[in-house]
């Protein structure tokens, strides 16, 4: 499995007791998803190694006490401290608004207009305020992923629609006024 078609999930924080046992923390807004996880990768050496799950419960809301199956005490060391992830596969379908960030890249950014401020080319999710990052004709434009803004997420036509404030875009179309 390579990295690019999985998701991060957390985070093997540490062992707990001495029976193998390891503390599995979740990234993510909703733990509740993740009851019964059969199976994850960890991440060791740059590499996404399985290891199958034989028994687990919740320490408390993001956080599960995990035994691995057929485990040796040299693999329950190498997993702790180790980003955790599972197939992209996994995650359930999104519908209407909601999107998850990877599977929008390359999606068209269309105003209520229909006018078009560029393709999808990434997405900064690393400041309090996530941002689209789209090129309209080699120029980056950057936009606020605000929910009320989003009109529409069209999946078949790959597609955003967004209400915009009032000049945001001019910011980036509008040609530069030298001083002469």
């Amino acid at each position: 499995m390579k990295k690019e078609d999985c998701y991060l999930l957390g985070k093997i924080t540490r062992k707990h007791g001495l029976a193998g046992n390891v503390v599995l923390k979740l990234d993510t807004d909703q733990p509740e998803m993740y009851k019964k996880i059969e199976g994850l990768f960890v991440e060791i050496n740059g590499l996404l190694v399985p290891f199958f799950i034989e028994k687990q419960q919740w320490l408390k809301g993001d956080t599960k006490l995990i035994s691995f199956k057929n485990s040796t005490e040299a693999m329950v060391e190498q997993a702790v401290n180790k980003n955790v992830y599972l197939p992209l596969s996994t995650l359930p379908k999104l519908t209407g608004k909601s999107f998850y960030y990877h599977e929008v890249i390359g999606y068209q950014l269309l105003d209520e207009n229909n006018v078009d401020f560029g393709t999808v080319e990434s997405i900064n999710d690393q400041t309090a305020q996530h941002y689209f990052i789209s090129d309209l004709d080699g120029k980056e434009v950057v936009v606020p992923i605000i929910k009320d803004w989003i009109l529409e997420v069209n999946r078949e036509e790959k597609f955003i629609k967004m209400q915009l404030p009032e000049g945001l875009l001019e910011v980036f179309t509008t040609p530069a006024v030298k001083d002469e």
